[in-house]
């Protein structure tokens, strides 16, 4: 199911709940209830309510946000180190640079292609991927240089091997949700809470007065709905987030695509 369509779902289910609740509500009110007025107490716990969840709301963006960030480096660092691999390795013999830059194919094909979808589901990734990566450092390392030329570019060589390496653990270990479940149920209680407390104020069936309601409830599940999209650091389907392999690879990300 697409995200915009899981939104959408959600801001027609909550709107219309409000709003049906504020109907039924005005229904029920009695002859003599006096609207004019709401007891400041209550103003005053609606407005604290709404602060400190504006606050906590804020917090969780800014986490997921820099979850993300961080996620998204960590895949620019891998496909730019190994991007440098097939450029680098042009010194060596042309047996020798096609093998090289063969495995690296064969290492990005396979990210994308079967560790992704993995990733984007919230499973490991496979271990054929450091499979691959460690045949690759294997092939370099025990190419002894013939010249000075690639005498220069061993160390080199071997340096970004082991960036990729690095930024690939760092992939595998941020896949998961950003957020723990406790936070979760006290976002979506919040949430509730929040909107709850418009019933409190007295609210009647006036047209402005239902088109604030139903605003405020859409703009606290458009909210929620960021923090749950932000909250997968690799997105929720497809393989959008490799954009680096797939702009330093282009070939080799549209066949694995297909």
């Amino acid at each position: 199911m697409s995200e915009w369509l899981v939104l959408a779902i959600a801001l027609a289910l909550v709107c219309a709940l409000v709003l049906a609740m504020t109907a039924i509500r005005h229904r029920r009110v009695a002859d003599d209830e006096d609207t004019s007025e709401t007891p400041d107490v209550i103003e005053y716990m609606t407005m604290m309510v709404g602060v400190v969840y504006a606050i906590v709301l804020g917090l969780a963006i800014a986490g997921v946000w820099e979850a993300r960030g961080a996620a998204e480096d960590s895949v620019r660092r891998e496909a730019q180190a190994l991007y440098e691999v097939t450029q680098r390795a042009d010194v060596y013999p042309v047996p020798v640079r096609d093998r090289i830059r063969g495995e690296v194919d064969a290492y990005v094909s396979h990210t994308v292609s079967v560790d992704w979808p993995r990733l984007v589901s919230g499973k490991d990734a496979s271990p054929e991927g450091a499979q691959l990566l460690g045949k690759l450092r294997t092939d370099v390392t025990h190419q002894s240089p013939a010249n000075e030329l690639q005498a220069q570019a061993y160390q080199p060589l071997l340096d970004q091997i082991a960036a990729a390496d690095d930024a690939r653990h760092s992939r595998t270990q941020s896949d998961e949700s950003t957020l723990p479940s406790v936070v979760w149920v006290g976002l979506l209680v919040g949430g509730v809470v929040t909107i709850g407390l418009i019933f409190t104020l007295q609210i009647r069936r006036s047209g402005r007065e239902l088109l604030l309601a139903g605003l405020f409830s859409a703009l606290i599940v458009f909210l929620l709905f960021m923090v749950w999209s932000f909250d997968a650091p690799y997105g929720r389907a497809g393989t959008d987030s490799a954009g680096a392999f797939q702009d330093l690879f282009p070939a080799l990300s549209v066949t694995a695509s297909r």
